[in-house]
Formats: structure tokens, C-alpha cells, sequence
């Protein structure tokens, strides 16, 4: 009978110590740097980008500003609601002749949007406001953090 006892109190303590175990859970698509490099700004084409990391899940919202790969990472706690703790995007800007312009990673650092990684054949990043409306939502942080307007 103490036997029985000391089994239920020791399953008892690993299923309250697994139920406090966080779950992770990713959501979106984007492509890892080596994938990356496949791309050569002022040579590959749409199709190519197609080819070596796939289509995107968002694009802009002008012909031919660029094609977003956005993916976030969410963490959960016991009943707690869902959290999202990370958040990147990958922008591939076009010329007007759809070859590769910019292939930049974007995240957040403080609120702020903040470049990852750049390869630029031009300094003016185009779709910024785009991008800032694709990290704006992350954990507590609110559009207006994001885009500078305490």
C-alpha cells in the first residue's frame, strides 16, 4: 500500500512538472542563410529566388516592390496565453526588369526595427513601412513603439 502511495506522489510531481514545461510552436517561413547566399543581388530573377527559397507568403503592395518571408516564434505556459517571443522577416526587393535589388533580415531589438543582415546594390530601402507593419505586433510592443511615435 505505501508502494501504490509513493507511485501516485511520484507520477503526481512529474505530470505537475511537465504541465509547467513551456511549448514552443513556429509559425511562417523564413529561409536560412544559406539559402540566402543562392541569391546574387543584380543577377538572379524572381524566378530564381522562387527556385532556391520558395514563394513568399506576403508581398508588396506595389508591382514589383518585393516579395516578405515573415516567421515568428511563440512560447506557451500552462494555461497562460500564447507569447510570441521572436519575430524576423526577410525582404527580397526587384528592379523594374525583376532581377534581385536587395535581400535584407529584419527584426526587433527594443521596439525597434532593426536590420539583421543587408546585401544592397542600392541604399534606400524601399517597403520600410511595410516591414515596420509586419514586426509592429510582436509581444507588447505597439505600432506606434515601432514606428516611433511614443
Amino acid at each position: 500500500m505505501m508502494r501504490k502511495a509513493t507511485l501516485m506522489i511520484v507520477f503526481g510531481v512529474v505530470m505537475l512538472i511537465g504541465a509547467c514545461s513551456p511549448i514552443y510552436r513556429n509559425h511562417g517561413y523564413v529561409p536560412l542563410d544559406e539559402d540566402l547566399a543562392k541569391i546574387e543581388v543584380g543577377k538572379s530573377t524572381r524566378d530564381d529566388v522562387a527556385a532556391a527559397i520558395g514563394r513568399p507568403s506576403s508581398t508588396g503592395l506595389l508591382e514589383g516592390s518585393g516579395w516578405y518571408y515573415v516567421g515568428s516564434r511563440w512560447k506557451t505556459v500552462t494555461w497562460h496565453a500564447p507569447q510570441e517571443i521572436k519575430r524576423e522577416v526577410v525582404a527580397v526587393s526587384f528592379t523594374n526588369n525583376g532581377v534581385v535589388s536587395n535581400v535584407e533580415r529584419f527584426g526587433l531589438e527594443k521596439g525597434h526595427v532593426v536590420p539583421l543582415s543587408r546585401r544592397v546594390t542600392e541604399s534606400n530601402v524601399k517597403g520600410i513601412g511595410f516591414i515596420r507593419q509586419l514586426l509592429g505586433s510582436i509581444g507588447r510592443v505597439s505600432a506606434g513603439q515601432v514606428l516611433g511615435n511614443n
